[in-house]
Parts: structure tokens; C-alpha cells; sequence
């Protein structure tokens, strides 16, 4: 196995904007780079369109002149693969063809040198099944960047089963040298990011499904609330509907049709009617210059309704926030022994536990009940999710939304939906990312790491899950999993082994 030095010719093929930006990468990084494409002209096209971003770097002043230029010198293109037999590291970053992979890493063989170490960028194909056949399987590894390169902090470094575990370690070193936070994973479908965030779509178009609220409601409150740049509908509009619903399937069809990964519905009619997002002007939302941006629904709020008294019952967890945020705005707040209910007036306000409003004010014997979603950062979240059985009036929602809006946070009313918007991903998000540690595909540190940097969520899903704490999560799990009595919504295992353990995945 070739050793990798700054030195080390790093051989990249295809020079499209994937294969174009790790070259340039590799390039920034001080390595010669040989960069080929089967395409006449295609290797100089994307070594000339990577000078021309770099241009714009020198502009603003974020790039000296010098370096551009030595960036680009070290920027190689070349016409055949015979030119690759120098290389130290080979990374393919072609079309998503298993057969046509398989051959070009059987022809790699035949022309580099003994010991030189491959890598796939693939995002979706197995590096096992990508290496049977080959002399020296154990040279091959996955490194998958996420677009555009230069930017995205994450690699995902993937081996199969035949991977040497010191090829994954080299290629783990030589990613974070290249000022990349690279995470080891198994050859499993979606390895990591793919995999994980299968609940954000998900949950987002099973509430728009239900008629929990509208895509620019339902994304107004995990950006608000849940603090996500961007809501599930906006992010697959920009994505594009193709590749994010074929994403979908992949994972689905891999995992034998486990519901957990179920396509939809809703986002298969956009691909049949060609509603693609951005790319074809319209998605879920429509893109021409004339057409106006929808608007989240809000609940109308009065300060004339507003309470000059709450009265908070035991310990409101993730939620305590809030009580200094009322006592900041002159609200009286008395505290008294509890389950962790506020009560405003007649009415109690409670955080969602996965149940609904009228299924808990049953249960629990609660009269007039609402519910208020899960906020990545009680003390400074500007909206928030809230539902009502049918014994909370308008009156008394005012006095809610009142109370509320007195300490800048909106209220959007959904149907009285099981655990919301924010709360029900974010546990979807933590169970799957529970069973992905479970099943060896990683640790708890690079499944939050790969979240937080190849998707940019402002928290990794198990960290995340602990702070909320792990026996709300679990709770709110398996309430899911009674109102829909669906096997999609059963906790981890080992989520429930740490909960009864006392254990946290971080530990």
C-alpha cells in the first residue's frame, strides 16, 4: 500500500463540478493533481471553470493572485488513463453506474502502480460490490465529498468488506489534512448522511399529507423553531425532486421496503409532472420572478388578551427557557409542584410528548389542553408549533398566542397532529441515527458530525437527542408508534438500552 505525502500525485477522474472540485482540493492542499474525463476538452473545461471560481475569490479578496495561480499550475489535465500510472491515489467521481465503475477500477489495475490506492466518490453504491472482481479489493475504499467540494467540510469515508482498515485510516488522515472533517462508515445503503436523513423529507411530507399546516408553514418552523437553514420542502425543491425522491427509493428498495424509508407519494407526482423545484421553476413552490413567497400562517395575537399571570407545574425540561424569557417581560410566573404543565388561565399548555392534544387531555385527564412543539433554543427561537384539543377555546388561544408573541415568538397553529413538526423529526432523526450506530455503520460521533457538516443541521441528532433528554425522545417515539400503529415509529433498540441503562451515546 502506497504511503501519501504532500507530495503524492492524487489522479481524479471526471470533470464534472463534483470531479472538478475535489481536483481543486487536492490542488489547494499543494498536491500535483492529474485530472481526466472521457469527454474530448472536458478536463481543461473544468480545470478553466475552476480558475474562473477562484477569479472571484481573488476579487473579494479571499485568495491572493499567487495562489490561484500556483493552485492552478499544480492542475493537470490529461487525455488518457495511461497518465495515471504514477498516481498514488486514483478518486473516480463519474456517473452512478455499478458496471461502469467495476471497469474502470478493473482497467486502474492494469495501468498504476502496485499498492496504489483507490477511491470511489460515490453516494449511493455499495464499495463492495464495487470491488468484487478486482485483484486488490483491499486498495479500495469510498470517499465521498458533498457539493460543491471545496466548500462542504464533510467526507464520508466508507469501506467495504474488503477494505484494508489502513487504507480507510489514510484516507481519513489525508481528508482532515485537506481541511475536511471526514467520518468513517460501513458500505451500507445511504451510508451515513443518505441514510439519516430519510425522517427530515419524511415527516415533513407526511404532516403536508395530513393537512397538518402548508410547505411554507411546515418550513417557516424547522427553520424558526428548529433552527435548520433550510425546511424539508425548500431544501428538495433546491435539491430537485428527481434526484431526492430517487435518493428515497434507493434506500427503500435496499432495505427491502422498510417503512421507515417509504417514498412519497406527493413528491412521486411532482416527478411525473415534471415539477422538479428550482431547476424547472417549480416544485413545491414556484420560482418565476412574478410569483410572490408564500407566507407561514400565524396566529393572530392581542396584547389586550395578554395574561399577567402563568403558573408553571414542576420542571419543563428543554422548555425552561421560557420561564425566564416571561419574567423578563414582566409576566408574573408562579412555581409550583408538578408534571411539567403550564397553565394559563383555564387552559394548560404543555410541551408535545408525540401524543395528541385530545388523545392526552383524555388520558391524562386534562380539561381544556395545548400543545407547543420543540425549539432548538427555547431562549431564542422566534416561532413556534402549537395544537388544541376541542375544549381550548379562541379565548383562551388568544391569551396563549398572546403570552407567546409578548416574548417574540409567532405561534402557527397545526391540526392536532402526534408530536408536531420540530419534535417528531428530531426524534425520527435520533432513532435512525441510533439504529445506524447500533448496526456498526458508525460511531455516535461521526453520525452527529456527518449531519452537522454534509447537511448543515445546527445539531447532531444524538447530541441533540440528549440534550431534549433521551426518555422524552423515546416517550415521544412510542406515543408516534401507538397513534399510527406503525412499525416506522418504533424506538431503537439501542435507544431503549441507553435509556434504561442511563447511558448516553456520547459517554
Amino acid at each position: 500500500m502506497k504511503q501519501i505525502t504532500e507530495r503524492s500525485v492524487i489522479g481524479v477522474i471526471g470533470a464534472g463540478a463534483m470531479g472538478a472540485g475535489i481536483a481543486q482540493v487536492a490542488a489547494a492542499a499543494g498536491h500535483p493533481v492529474l485530472l481526466f474525463d472521457n469527454a474530448p476538452g472536458a478536463a481543461r473545461k473544468g480545470i478553466d471553470n475552476t480558475g474562473k471560481g477562484l477569479d472571484k475569490l481573488v476579487a473579494r479578496g479571499k485568495l491572493d493572485a499567487a495562489e490561484r495561480d500556483a493552485l492552478l499550475a499544480r492542475m493537470q489535465p490529461i487525455d488518457s488513463l495511461n497518465a495515471l500510472s504514477d498516481a498514488d491515489l486514483v478518486i473516480e467521481a463519474i456517473i452512478e453506474n455499478l458496471e461502469i465503475k467495476r471497469g474502470l477500477f478493473a482497467q486502474l489495475e492494469t495501468i498504476c502502480a502496485p499498492g496504489t490506492l483507490f477511491a470511489s466518490n460515490t453516494s449511493s453504491i455499495s464499495i463492495t460490490s464495487i470491488g468484487a472482481g478486482l485483484k486488490q479489493p483491499q486498495l479500495l475504499a469510498g470517499m465521498h465529498f458533498f457539493n460543491p467540494a471545496p466548500v462542504m467540510k464533510l467526507v464520508e469515508i466508507v469501506s467495504g468488506l474488503d477494505t484494508d482498515p489502513a487504507v480507510a485510516q489514510t484516507l481519513h488522515r489525508l481528508a482532515t489534512a485537506w481541511g475536511k472533517k471526514a467520518v468513517y462508515a460501513k458500505s451500507t445503503p445511504g451510508f451515513i448522511v443518505n441514510r439519516l436523513a430519510r425522517p427530515f423529507y419524511a415527516e415533513g411530507l407526511r404532516l403536508l399529507e395530513e393537512g397538518a399546516a402548508d410547505c411554507a408553514t411546515l418550513d417557516a418552523l424547522m427553520r424558526e423553531a428548529g433552527g435548520f437553514r433550510m425546511g424539508p420542502f425548500e431544501l428538495m425543491d433546491l435539491i430537485g425532486h428527481d434526484v431526492n425522491y430517487a435518493v428515497t427509493c434507493s434506500v427503500f428498495n435496499a432495505y427491502y421496503g422498510d417503512t421507515r424509508f417509504q417514498p412519497s407519494l406527493t413528491q412521486q407526482a411532482l416527478v411525473d409532472a415534471g415539477r422538479l423545484g428550482r431547476k424547472s421553476g417549480q416544485g413545491f413552490y414556484t420560482y418565476r420572478d412574478e410569483a410572490e413567497k408564500p407566507q407561514p400562517s400565524t396566529v393572530a395575537a392581542s396584547a389586550e388578551h395578554l395574561p399577567e399571570t402563568i403558573v408553571i407545574e414542576g420542571e419543563l425540561g428543554s422548555a425552561a427557557p421560557l420561564i425566564e424569557r416571561w419574567r423578563a417581560a414582566d409576566i408574573n410566573v408562579v412555581l409550583r409542584e408538578g408534571r411539567g404543565l403550564i397553565r394559563v388561565g383555564d387552559c394548560t399548555l404543555a410541551l408535545s410528548d408525540g401524543r395528541m392534544a385530545d388523545e392526552r387531555a383524555v388520558q391524562d385527564g386534562i380539561g381544556a389542553l395545548a400543545l407547543f412543539d420543540l425549539a432548538l433554543d427555547y431562549g431564542r427561537c422566534s416561532r413556534l408549533a402549537v395544537s388544541r384539543n376541542r375544549r381550548v377555546s379562541d379565548q383562551d388561544m388568544d391569551a396563549i398566542a398572546a403570552l407567546f408573541s409578548h416574548i417574540g415568538i409567532a405561534l402557527t397553529q397545526l391540526d392536532d397532529v402526534p408530536g408536531l413538526a420540530v419534535l417528531r423529526t428530531v426524534a425520527m432523526l435520533a432513532n435512525e441515527a441510533s439504529d445506524a450506530v447500533m448496526q456498526g455503520v458508525c460511531n455516535a460521533a461521526d453520525a452527529d458530525n456527518a449531519m452537522r457538516y454534509g447537511v448543515n443541521y445546527p445539531q447532531g441528532p444524538l447530541a441533540w437527542a440528549e440534550q431534549v433528554g433521551l426518555p422524552h425522545i423515546h416517550q415521544t417515539l412510542s406515543n408516534l408508534q401507538s397513534s399510527y400503529g406503525e412499525e416506522r415509529y418504533r424506538p431503537s433498540r439501542l435507544l431503549r438500552q441507553k435509556l434504561y441503562s442511563g447511558a448516553r451515546y456520547h459517554d
